[in-house]
């Protein structure tokens, strides 16, 4: 069984930075796709970025210069560096894993979410 771990979150105000780290544990081949998403109130959960095989890295439009993905092969964590926050980015942010369970299966996984605010 995959577990991912979000911590990180919390309250800033505009232009200042917070950094979400993700954890993942439990038995499996290897972690193939890390991404973040976040889902702000009474909207549907969006991607923010996303390292995938061969570390290639996307990100949405709306954080794009603002927000680094990178992930530590060794400790098996993806990390979501944040600057110049701003009101608009408050949500709840989720880590999702794309993981071999085993040479032949994998599976999605997500973490449990950790909440972001940005206000003055």
């Amino acid at each position: 069984q995959v577990q991912l771990v979000e911590s990180g979150g919390g309250s800033v105000q505009p232009g200042e930075s917070l950094r979400l780290s993700c954890s993942a544990s439990g038995t499996f081949f290897s972690l193939d796709v890390l991404a973040w998403y976040r889902q702000a109130p009474e909207k549907e959960r969006e991607l923010v970025a996303i390292e995938s095989a061969g570390r290639n890295r996307d990100y949405a439009d709306s954080v794009k210069g603002r927000f680094t993905i990178s992930r530590d092969y060794d400790k098996n964590t993806v990390s979501l560096q944040m600057n110049s926050l701003a009101p608009e980015d408050t949500a709840v942010y989720y880590c999702k894993a794309t993981v071999r369970t085993t040479y032949y299966n994998s599976g999605e996984y997500w973490g449990q979410g950790t909440q972001v605010t940005v206000s003055s």
